[in-house]
């Protein structure tokens, strides 16, 4: 009798316990259902960048630097976790302190923190969004279908127009046509949510594949030339650096567009080996300016070899996944187009201006052309420097705002979608605002406002020390850290110089970081809102409208 009460009891206890684990598992599903279809995709951003910065800042602060005697201040480590992981490149301490466990961290939170990397997970979103949608519209049906009497007719492109998910399809593509379908071609006909998730798949797929490409190539270019120049890997050995980790770090950062380099210098230690600047080159622009145009000939090059239907899809609807960097091809066409005319603008009035200036001296004829080259495609937006920026003159500065200003994706672009614009276009449907969405200001605005309460903050040093701290080298820290729609922040500073100091201070010492490196804790906490602003300001491309100023 005991044994029967006992196993009851075991029993009860048992059951008990798998219902608590079910509520649990439910509580869990209902809280992931909620953030991913109830949470509007800013928060989900904002959530993910906050999260991998704090995340970052607890990694940093366990490992140990490189010098035992040196510890950075807890806010300076969470302003370089927040920098990698925004890719703002924005540095408060000298990189050289970081360990090689430390680069290695920031290498990963670097990746994490791409522009295409986290649109990759953001293809594999809405792929879920898409199906989950569907599913519950189909379900909807099929109970309506139950209920119905046998005489009620449903409307004969009612299932049509769910299996090919043409209701989510039409909010990505923001107008009224419609996907073209992909024509059979002995593989496949392109018919039905399968077929379009397998579309998406293979998008992810070759997004995956050109990561990985890239950061191959780059990792093992950087690491042949390092290895096998003498004074680059002269600069590697006084410096202590790991030419693994140099290499794999410098390719990561230039393809995110963060800008940071493990030395204290950045490139400008490298000015001279024009090699390597040539090897990172076309890094800044297959992870940046050029991505929609590269990752559109790539897909073409893989339609080429598997005969895939998808692949002809993609390339026909490069709107039709709500993958916001595939273009078409003319829009490819132009925008590179565009890209290289600003290169070319910005280089021959650069080397009009510095060729005989303090920042090129000692270099020859063909360093200075590299180094030139490499100089201004970092203003659109990856922020390594090869030259010191203080050296250079005012009207440059002012040219690398403007570049800094504008958007990855300026460009160009007198047709839309193959055909030139008419004189009036058809509006499209105006969206469902809230009131949020009129009340935001435009991106300008937020520019000045930063700039303003930046100069509040750090007023007294602006009258103390005005050479330093002065309204230009402000407005290109923040506009650095502010611009660059999606492909996070530029990360130009013009530096701090205790030579420059009105009063000289004793204890004065000059350091290789960022001109932030010298603010205060309250101006420093500001430039990290304006990194997750600068992150996420593709949200707000259109604030400002509800303004009127005439």
């Amino acid at each position: 009798m005991m044994r029967f009460v006992n196993f009851g009891k075991s029993m009860k206890y048992n059951f008990n316990h798998l219902n608590t684990k079910a509520c649990l598992y439910k509580s869990l599903l209902s809280v992931l259902h909620f953030l991913l279809f109830g949470v509007n995709k800013f928060w989900i951003e904002l959530s993910y960048f906050i999260s991998f910065s704090v995340i970052g800042y607890l990694a940093l602060k366990i490992s140990s630097p490189k010098d035992a005697s040196f510890s950075p201040q807890d806010f300076d480590i969470f302003f370089m976790s927040v920098s990698a992981v925004t890719v703002s490149s924005m540095s408060t301490v000298e990189m050289e302190v970081f360990s090689n466990a430390q680069l290695i961290l920031l290498t990963i939170f670097m990746f994490l923190g791409g522009e295409v990397f986290t649109s990759l997970l953001g293809l594999q979103l809405m792929k879920f969004k898409r199906s989950h949608q569907i599913q519950k519209t189909e379900n909807k049906i099929d109970r309506f279908s139950t209920d119905a009497d046998c005489s009620t007719s449903i409307p004969t492109n009612a299932f049509d127009q769910i299996e090919l998910g043409v209701t989510s399809q039409d909010q990505q593509l923001g107008n009224d046509q419609k996907p073209d379908s992909i024509p059979e071609s002995g593989v496949t006909s392109f018919q039905g949510q399968e077929s379009i998730n397998r579309a998406s798949d293979l998008l992810a797929f070759s997004i995956l594949c050109y990561l990985l490409v890239v950061h191959l190539l780059g990792s093992v270019s950087i690491s042949i030339y390092n290895s096998t120049i003498p004074s680059a890997n002269e600069v590697l050995r006084k410096k202590g650096l790991n030419l693994i980790t140099f290499s794999v770090f410098t390719t990561v950062s230039t393809f995110a567009n963060c800008g940071f380099v493990p030395t204290n210098e950045n490139m400008m230690v490298f000015k001279k080996n024009s090699g390597l600047l040539l090897i990172m080159f076309p890094q800044l622009l297959l992870g940046n300016t050029l991505y929609p145009a590269c990752l559109r000939s790539f897909i073409w090059f893989l339609s080429k070899i598997t005969k895939r239907s998808e692949f002809a899809y993609l390339l026909k609807n490069p709107r039709a996944l709500g993958y916001d960097h595939l273009f078409s091809d003319l829009h490819s066409i132009f925008l590179a187009i565009t890209v290289f005319g600003f290169i070319l603008a910005q280089f021959v009035l650069f080397s009009l201006l510095e060729w005989h200036s303090g920042a090129t001296a000692g270099l020859s004829a063909y360093e200075k052309l590299v180094g030139s080259l490499f100089q201004v495609v970092n203003s659109r937006h990856a922020g390594e420097s090869v030259f010191d920026l203080s050296l250079i003159t005012p009207a440059i500065i002012v040219l690398f705002v403007l570049m800094m200003y504008l958007p990855p994706y300026t460009s160009f672009l007198p047709i839309k979608d193959g055909k030139c614009f008419p004189a009036t276009e058809k509006k499209t449907r105006a969206k469902r605002k809230n009131i949020l969405d009129y009340l935001l200001f435009s991106q300008l605005t937020y520019l000045v406002l930063f700039v303003i309460l930046i100069c509040i903050t750090e007023r007294e040093k602006l009258k103390e020390d005005p050479l330093n701290f002065n309204l230009l080298s402000i407005v290109v820290e923040v506009i650095s850290v502010i611009i660059s729609s999606g492909y996070g922040n530029v990360g130009f500073s013009m530096g701090y110089s205790c030579g420059r100091q009105v009063k000289s201070g004793n204890n004065c010492k000059d350091a290789s970081y960022g001109f932030a490196g010298k603010w205060s804790t309250q101006g420093k906490f500001i430039l990290i809102i304006v990194m997750f602003f600068g992150r996420l300001k593709k949200f707000n491309t259109k604030g400002g409208k509800a303004w009127r100023l005439s």
